[in-house]
């Protein structure tokens, strides 16, 4: 299925591919032909007809301000691919973050190839895991293979694969997904997706395995104890966290502990397998959100939910968090990542077969951890998700393995949702 490069040439798109690109300067936030200024979208809509619902989405992508390197382009990329294999019940949504000198080739050739892989695997409704595993080692290898050179480049990875009711949500990397839950009266972040990092205890110990050094930059430069192997959380260490070297080398240091691409940090434990998690969708699922780590480095996944649920039109949602991270990102240091956001309400899904409407039933098997830290969910309610957590790869031991912006202006927020008390 061929992908249409920043276009949508009906009311249900065949497919959205994101290339990196910039953004307009945001004043008015539509012109005449009803498409936003900053996204430069008409809202798009894609019905799954099997459960009866709708999924309305919105996508953002910015290129960050690096003063010292103004020529350096956006390394982020999307796809949003719907009808998978001609169904019109099967749709995907990913972000893709590159990083090193050829990241920008990297998310685009990771984020073309992975949907490509998965659109023509027979399995896919049979076995969704299995062929998400399959999917990324198989891009995986093609990038080695590739003309790239990604010894010291590659791409994080966060996808959504919608089948009827139920969405499985792929990582790899330190995106994420998340979904916004109605709990009585509150509507509260859910993390899809788990952060990895060598912050997170299991994937620390598995690179140290590998034979990787964890460290900061600054126990690395000998100005703090390199024998200390505790770094606090990522919101406190976030501006120095532990990274990833060779034995005896300072290379490659990346502060993830698993990405597609990087071939050089592949031989330390950087490995390509995702983690692979499931919800049941109900009518409690109000949207979820697929964004790079430009967003979630300094908003957490309740703000981002809770500044969604401020807007009716997703456009306005995505052009004010990319305004929100823009802002933070400069107060904080003087420069700012590359910004990609899709957010995608479900509109319309029916009671049945769903839980109780207050979205505390309990259903959850081995449910998303709430882990204190950079952008983690500041909520640990129990939602109506059927969530099957971290589904492990069976191939975890394989490793084939703008000149500045233009100001901002945040469009003003619409009514808020308005729950009941139920």
């Amino acid at each position: 299925m061929g992908c249409v490069n920043g276009k949508c040439c009906s009311r249900y798109p065949s497919s959205t591919d994101g290339d990196s690109g910039g953004y307009g300067e945001m004043g008015s936030c539509r012109n005449a032909t009803n498409k936003h200024i900053l996204t430069q979208r008409s809202l798009e809509i894609v019905p799954v007809p099997s459960q009866n619902y709708e999924l309305q989405y919105s996508v953002l992508t910015q290129r960050g301000y690096y003063p010292d390197s103004p020529d350096k382009e956006n390394q982020d990329s999307f796809c949003i691919r719907t009808q998978i294999q001609g169904n019109p019940n099967v749709h995907f949504f990913g972000v893709f973050d590159g990083h090193g000198h050829f990241g920008t080739e990297c998310s685009r050739f990771v984020k073309n190839r992975l949907s490509e892989i998965l659109a023509n695997d027979p399995t896919l409704l049979d076995d969704p895991v299995k062929a998400y595993n399959s999917a990324f080692l198989m891009t995986n290898y093609e990038l080695h293979s590739s003309e790239i050179d990604d010894s010291m480049s590659g791409t994080t990875a966060v996808t959504v694969l919608v089948i009827g009711d139920a969405i499985y949500v792929a990582n790899v990397g330190d995106s994420r997904a998340v979904i916004a839950v109605k709990n009585r009266n509150r509507i509260v972040a859910e993390n899809l997706s788990s952060d990895q990092t060598p912050f997170r205890k299991d994937e620390y110990e598995r690179v140290k395995l590998c034979g990787a050094r964890v460290l900061s930059v600054d126990q690395v430069e000998g100005l703090k104890d390199p024998d200390i192997q505790t770094w606090g959380d990522e919101e406190s260490q976030g501006g120095d966290p532990p990274r990833l070297w060779v034995q005896n080398g300072m290379y490659p240091g990346t502060a993830f502990t698993r990405s597609v691409g990087d071939s050089t940090a592949e031989k330390i434990g950087v490995i390509s397998v995702p983690e692979v998690s499931m919800v049941r969708l109900t009518p409690n699922h109000l949207f979820f959100v697929v964004a790079s780590d430009g967003v979630f480095e300094f908003l957490s996944s309740q703000t981002v939910v809770d500044m969604v649920a401020r807007y009716t039109d997703s456009r306005d949602a995505c052009a004010a968090i990319a305004g929100e991270s823009y802002k933070i990102w400069l107060e904080h240091e003087n420069r700012t990542d590359d910004i990609t956001i899709i957010i995608v309400h479900i509109k319309g899904l029916s009671n049945s077969g769903a839980g109780d409407t207050d979205g505390t039933t309990g259903a959850n098997r081995n449910p998303t951890s709430s882990r204190t830290g950079r952008g983690s969910s500041d909520s640990s309610a129990a939602s109506g998700s059927e969530i099957y957590r971290s589904i492990r790869s069976e191939f975890t031991d394989l490793q084939l393995s703008m000149n500045r912006s233009p100001a901002i202006v945040v469009p003003s927020p619409s009514q808020p949702w308005e729950l009941d008390g139920g």
